[in-house]
């Protein structure tokens, strides 16, 4: 793959992230509507604090439109138990309840957006929107658990009132996509109908509506984010997308294109199907990682068993020359690849094309994170577990049926799905399906955010390197068009983190553990923005370990996490575990 010359362009640093704190009241006032430290924006002022008023009558007093509060309780400081999070989860409010509730008249079927929000005791004077990932369909906890692998302080701990939602259908499958409004809601107006809501019932709750509120989440989380950075840039003042699917209907249809490329090199299983574990095993991803690694790793300054410097790496490694060649009739042991694995492997990382030649979706980069688990699980396994399903009922219009799906497997739908007639359906609309799925899916003028621009909001986003379903690239891409558009400023309110060797939202060889939540708000509400983030590694003693991590690292390894287009380089001396040792140019 070659290097995309555009990626790298250098663009100005706006000052280091300092300890989050609240400005006091009347410095905020000055401030508000005033240029602040980034070239002349709006700056917004400082939320404040209150405390909850009211918890258990607000499921018998509060009526808000279209709504059904179920319950409303109050949870003790510790009684919420949650995995990795090592300080007790402060006493709170959890309500529950529901919106739009109504039967189908396409399938029949009940809906409704269930939502649940949790509003702590003390109260930081915030809002945040929690964005869940894959398909929705359940109303996860809502932690606020938003940036880095196993946050130790999630946003309700840190005094956030922090709301949760399925997004408008009650199951984690696709069949919902038949629906024509439960596409449209989880596309985007799920989130236009909870957040006015929300805000109302924060009301309610504390005697005031929050003065700052925020919109996170990763995978289709940062999806959500990207639409609401697009769509609702008048309700949010920082928003935070991870690893973000926004372009997640041409993501899925690569998936089944994936697949049909690695059927190539792939054995039968007991049924006749291509078995895609035996394209590329674990072992040989590995074999790939390691030789990337090799070749790429001394490009940031120093031999450290990581990549930073990622543009330059595409120029470095050679696929075909630099990955030693099995030999013919040689067994299959990890230490080689076959010519035709190769030829597979160049195709799914160059992207997919049509037969005119056409790029349908990005490609992606050679990076260590390759050889992660995660990486060869959504290249193997996904394409039939999840995407099949996902682009036959949502991201395609007509959708399938259940009865047409049903009669196939995933793999089958996966193998037989054109690029050249199926793929353009994401495009359709009927009288039925008014909207097209590439419509609802993605953020319209997604390279335009003058409305989040002008009002004094911000915009955090970062991706791992080795993502193996979301393109890095496309993100970088639209970074590149962002800046363009808003001629060449576009990092005096939105800014690209890279997070090298990490795959889908966290895990693979990296430091994939930080906070983007405190320095959104440090940004948002005191101007200070964040020309790097410190990212740690999850060795021995953290909160969940990774277990991918090199033998040869430290267990607390720190790296800053560099605002594209620059990377982490060695500054030549100091401990190459510790992020001093390291600047972002």
């Amino acid at each position: 793959m070659k290097t995309n010359k555009g990626i790298w362009r250098m663009h100005r640093g706006l000052g280091r992230p300092l300890a989050l704190a609240a400005l006091p009241a009347a410095v905020s006032l000055l401030l508000a509507g005033c240029g602040g430290s980034d070239g002349g924006l709006r700056q917004l002022s400082a939320a404040s604090p209150g405390t909850l008023q009211s918890c258990a009558n607000l499921a018998t007093t509060l009526a808000l439109p279209n709504t059904r509060i179920a319950s409303a309780v109050p949870v003790a400081e510790g009684e919420l138990k949650a995995t990795g999070v090592n300080t007790p989860i402060p006493a709170h409010c959890l309500v529950k309840g529901a919106m739009n509730q109504r039967t189908s008249t396409v399938d029949g079927a009940s809906y409704a957006i269930g939502f649940e929000m949790r509003m702590p005791v003390a109260w930081n004077g915030r809002f945040l929107y929690q964005a869940n990932g894959g398909l929705d369909g359940s109303v996860v906890t809502a932690l606020g658990a938003t940036s880095g692998a196993a946050p130790v302080a999630p946003a309700l701990s840190q005094g956030f009132a922090v709301l949760s939602s399925d997004a408008g259908h009650s199951a984690p499958t696709p069949f919902f996509g038949v629906d024509p409004q439960a596409r449209l809601d989880y596309g985007y107006q799920a989130v236009g109908s909870l957040t006015p809501m929300a805000k109302d019932l924060i009301k309610s709750a504390y005697g005031k509506a929050p003065d700052r509120s925020y919109f996170a989440g990763c995978s289709n989380g940062g999806r959500h984010a990207m639409v609401a950075a697009s769509r609702y840039a008048d309700q949010y003042d920082g928003i935070l997308a991870g690893n973000p699917g926004f372009h997640l209907p041409k993501a899925a249809t690569t998936q089944l294109w994936k697949a049909q490329q690695y059927a190539k090199v792939s054995t039968p299983d007991a049924s006749g199907q291509p078995d895609l574990n035996t394209s590329v095993t674990a072992a040989e991803y590995r074999l790939l990682g390691s030789r990337i690694l090799a070749k790429c790793d001394a490009l940031d300054g120093v031999t450290d068993g990581q990549v930073n410097d990622v543009a330059a790496c595409q120029g470095a490694f050679n696929l075909q020359t630099d990955v030693p060649s099995c030999s013919a009739g040689a067994a299959r042991d990890g230490t080689c690849l076959t010519p035709a694995q190769k030829n597979v492997l160049a195709d799914i990382f160059a992207g997919p094309k049509n037969s005119k030649g056409e790029a349908l979706y990005t490609g992606t980069w050679f990076d260590p994170g390759v050889g992660g688990v995660n990486f060869a699980q959504w290249h193997l396994g996904s394409p039939a577990t999840r995407d099949a399903g996902a682009v036959a009922f949502i991201f395609t219009s007509p959708p399938s049926s259940v009865a047409a799906f049903g009669a196939t497997t995933g793999l089958q739908y996966a193998l037989n799905f054109s690029m050249e007639t199926d793929y353009p359906k994401m495009f359709a609309t009927s009288a039925l399906y008014p909207e097209s799925p590439w419509s609802f899916m993605t953020p319209p003028n997604e390279a335009d955010l003058g409305a989040l621009k002008e009002r004094g909001a911000k915009m955090m986003v970062y991706h791992g390197v080795a993502d193996g379903v979301f393109s890095p690239v496309d993100t970088a891409n639209w970074m590149d068009r962002l800046q363009a558009n808003h001629k060449g400023d576009a990092a005096s309110f939105a800014r690209l983190y890279m997070v090298p060797g990490m795959n889908h939202c966290s895990g693979g060889p990296a430091t994939d553990q930080f906070d983007m939540l405190a320095p959104l708000v440090q940004w948002v509400e005191q101007g200070k923005a964040p020309d790097t983030v410190l990212a740690q590694a999850r060795g021995a003693g953290a909160n969940v370990v990774n277990t991918e991590l090199p033998a040869s690292w430290s267990a607390n390894r720190t790296r800053p996490l560099c605002v594209y287009p620059k990377v982490a380089r060695y500054n030549g001396t100091g401990d190459v575990e510790s992020a001093s040792s390291f600047s972002c140019r």
